[in-house]
């Protein structure tokens, strides 16, 4: 099934004015970025708007938190306050999914990731998102797990526990109702 990844202009108008609201209710994630300069990249840059409505259509909640002025980038992520609920329950990636037998969940965060047009989380990336705030403090989120980690079968998660954050490793076939995916998006 082939999906239209494309806004229509009342929707694009809608998403703009939300994440508008959202930038200027949060400052403190991107005090020296400008939300037109922010807004002209996005208006050039469709699908994008496309991907931040699927991360807004699964509770993400996307917001700015960076600008990559070496590559002329804004780098959206999820910052809602737990893992997105539409992303819940997923093992880590395709092979971890068809490897599961006994009561495989219904996808994986990497092909749901893949569909978004958008990127899981890295390790540092999370910390990065977890000095703006506190994430993930009943929830847990699969990270983009290095190579080596994963070709052992194994994947990483991280949640926030104690007034720290704790970055773990599991089963890649494993899922659970609390742990999900939190993403990212260059514009």
């Amino acid at each position: 099934m082939v999906t239209k990844k494309s806004l229509s202009s009342k929707q694009i108008e809608i998403l703009l004015e939300l994440l508008k609201n959202r930038f200027e209710k949060n400052i403190h994630r991107h005090k020296e970025i400008d939300w037109s300069d922010v807004q002209a990249k996005l208006i050039s840059s469709p699908e994008k708007l496309w991907s931040l409505q699927e991360m807004e259509n699964t509770g993400g909640e996307p917001d700015v938190v960076a600008d990559d002025q070496r590559k002329d980038e804004y780098l959206f992520v999820d910052c809602s306050p737990e893992t997105p609920k539409g992303r819940r329950s997923l093992c880590y990636d395709r092979e971890a999914l068809e490897s599961r037998k006994d009561h495989p969940p219904k996808n994986s965060a990497i092909d749901v990731a893949i569909e978004m047009g958008v990127e899981l989380l890295t390790e540092e990336q999370y910390h990065q998102l977890q000095k703006l705030g506190e994430f993930d403090l009943k929830t847990s989120s699969w990270l983009a797990t290095p190579d080596e980690i994963r070709q052992l079968d194994g994947a990483i998660f991280a949640d926030r526990r104690y007034g720290r954050v704790f970055i773990y490793h599991n089963g890649a076939q494993s899922y659970y109702a609390a742990r999900g995916f939190r993403c990212c998006l260059r514009v």
